[in-house]
């Protein structure tokens, strides 16, 4: 692995395939540690990110004094050159579906315990900051014993509360989708104190459409392929069309033009590639009912929204996980044709680059894309941080190699069977 240079050291806590670390080190971080329980999603993480190490836990049973061993190693491993190996920032989205106004939202669910076990390894790991993302049903009434129980204990831990805590619409800072979170700032004593960002886009009319996202993609009902497989090589003539069409939002995805804010490691990727585009196949009954929806409306037997093409998309759902009969939220509808969106168009309405693979199974895929913080929302949060710290970041020179597409395609059992190996070697 190349050298890398003094950039901050961030650490990503429930760091799912890497949302929230994308936005951090396009904002100038290396996040040296992400920490994901779930072994198909830790793998995904580790392809996208091979400068990272991954640590597939569970964060309950995690020690701070691992993660700071892991952050050692890493250092030694890269040839990080910045004396000052102490963590600047800590940063994560403990699962949410105890607070979610989706779900039942029950005070004891035993999930919320988990934004406390992100504010014990904060405790333990002593960073200069952090930041907390949460779904907005954490400000209900109903569970104001728990956050402030939750500030009460960052408090005690020495950490002052950027206050009012605040929810962020990811729309108002170039995203193409309407997704509201909520973001707890913590900033250790004796720091500057962190701030929340401003909305880069405060009128509604102003917002990233769908169309602008996704309107330059080949429709993938055209390649029958796509039926077997994810991925296909465009052609030359496919790939001009494409070219061609995008827009500015789309060329910063595609690395066709240049991010005067973007800090991220270059990676090496196939243009040429149309990926997460496998094909969900409807009988001709429910193709009959698509067509008949208007866009911006739920279709009434699937009770599926079809996207309105100039309007952002409305959240995007992750379902729900193993533990939970391995539910698929609802997919939106295309705008234009009539089926579902494809991984690959969510990950675009996500803000995803068209470099960044998500895992080749659709359920994987859109899990994924769910659950992660939106890699333009987590930039402007980074860059508040960036500033605090009076970095300057560069762009680096190196470019990554992304990881072996293997990584991609393990069922749960093989994952599992990975990280065991893994662990056997290096712990």
């Amino acid at each position: 692995m190349p050298l890398l240079g003094h950039r901050p050291i961030a650490i990503d806590l429930f760091a799912g395939a890497g949302g929230f670390s994308l936005g951090m080190e396009q904002a100038g971080f290396d996040v040296a540690v992400a920490v994901e329980q779930d072994p198909v999603h830790g793998l995904v993480h580790s392809f996208n990110f091979p400068h990272t190490k991954v640590l597939c836990r569970d964060i309950a049973t995690l020690k701070g004094k691992e993660i700071k061993a892991a952050v050692r190693q890493w250092a030694k491993d890269n040839g990080y050159r910045r004396r000052d190996k102490s963590i600047d920032l800590v940063f994560g989205g403990p699962p949410c579906q105890g607070f979610s106004l989706i779900g039942k939202g029950q005070v004891d669910d035993v999930r919320n315990n988990l934004v406390f076990e992100f504010c014990r390894l904060v405790k333990e790991l002593q960073p200069r900051y952090f930041v907390m993302e949460n779904v907005p049903g954490l400000k209900l009434n109903k569970y104001a014993c728990v956050l402030e129980r939750l500030i009460d204990e960052f408090k005690a831990a020495g950490y002052e509360i950027t206050e009012p805590v605040q929810i962020l619409n990811a729309a108002s800072f170039g995203v193409p989708q309407k997704r509201r979170r909520l973001f707890l700032l913590g900033t250790k004593l004796g720091c500057s104190a962190l701030t929340y960002p401003e909305p880069m886009l405060r009128l509604k009319s102003q917002y990233i459409t769908v169309k602008e996202a996704i309107a330059d993609l080949p429709n993938l009902d055209d390649f029958p392929e796509l039926q077997k497989t994810d991925c296909i090589q465009l052609t030359p003539a496919q790939l001009e069309q494409i070219e061609s069409s995008a827009t500015p939002y789309v060329k910063t995805l595609r690395n066709s033009t240049t991010e005067p804010n973007n800090f991220a490691y270059p990676r090496q990727w196939n243009p040429q590639q149309l990926t997460g585009s496998m094909q969900t196949i409807h009988s001709d009954v429910t193709i009959e009912r698509f067509n008949q929806t208007l866009g911006g409306n739920l279709e009434p037997i699937s009770r599926l929204r079809r996207l309105h093409p100039h309007k952002p998309c409305n959240t995007l759902r992750a379902g729900t996980g193993y533990d939970r009969g391995s539910y698929t939220s609802p997919r939106p509808i295309h705008p234009d044709y009539p089926r579902v969106i494809s991984v690959r168009e969510a990950a675009r309405l996500h803000s995803f680059p068209d470099w960044f693979r998500l895992h080749t199974t659709k359920w994987h895929g859109f899990r994924q894309v769910g659950n992660a913080v939106p890699p333009l929302l987590a930039r402007a949060l980074g860059h508040q941080i960036i500033a605090v710290l009076e970095v300057k970041p560069k762009v680096p020179t190196v470019s990554l190699e992304l990881g072996d597409i293997q990584l991609l395609q393990f069922t749960l059992l093989k994952a599992s069977k990975y990280w065991e190996v893994l662990e056997g070697k290096t712990l």
